[in-house]
């Protein structure tokens, strides 16, 4: 398997086994980065403790977060956003890959997304009145998403996205014309020329 495609391009079909393996291979980078923060961490003074998720994506995206870091801590916030920004670039990759799959634009990761970005709103969104009917709304969304990338089968024909992934690819040699036929040497009999091997008829 192509693991640089698989996993950091965002072109083609991946099945539902290859998506539920993304997800594994994502929570095994996040074991092994959160094992390897905490050691380091604790060796060196640094931090021990390694939270990974959409609020410390929408934290760094807060200019006032860098403000009152220390140069250290400047230099482990860089690390978290090179960090995040690689589990958010597999997760799109193999998440448009399965919705293509499905025969649907990779756009439909924006509404499938609703809940977890609804949740994490900032402070000054209050939506008091309406955030019932919006909340239930992202919720059946994110639901509807789980169940289209991780439950349903993609489409069995060639889509607009390429050929089905399930299909199983041909591996015998093609047909060669040339091994096929033979020259004749001329002898009594039916006159010189190319005819089929025996056994080919």
């Amino acid at each position: 398997m192509d693991w640089n495609w698989y996993l950091f391009r965002f072109e083609g079909r991946i099945n539902r086994a290859k998506m539920w393996l993304a997800v594994l291979v994502i929570l095994c980078w996040m074991i092994f980065l959160g094992v390897l923060i905490v050691t380091v961490g604790s060796a060196f003074g640094g931090p021990t403790s390694f939270e990974l998720g959409l609020s410390d994506i929408l934290r760094m995206l807060d200019p006032a977060t860098y403000r009152s870091l220390s140069p250290t801590g400047l230099v482990q916030a860089g690390a978290k956003a090179i960090v995040m920004a690689l589990f958010l670039w597999v997760c799109l990759a193999t998440s448009i890959k399965r919705l293509h799959d499905r025969d649907r634009s990779g756009w439909w990761i924006v509404p499938f997304s609703a809940v977890p970005i609804f949740n994490e709103r900032p402070d000054w969104l209050e939506l008091s009145y309406a955030e019932l009917p919006l909340g239930l709304a992202a919720l059946a969304l994110c639901i509807w998403g789980f169940v289209e990338m991780y439950f349903l089968k993609g489409s069995r024909k060639t889509n607009r996205f390429g050929p089905n992934p399930l299909q199983p690819v041909d591996t015998r040699p093609r047909w060669d014309q040339s091994r096929e036929i033979e020259m004749v040497p001329h002898k009594a009999g039916p006159p010189p020329g190319w005819h089929v091997k025996r056994g080919h008829e």
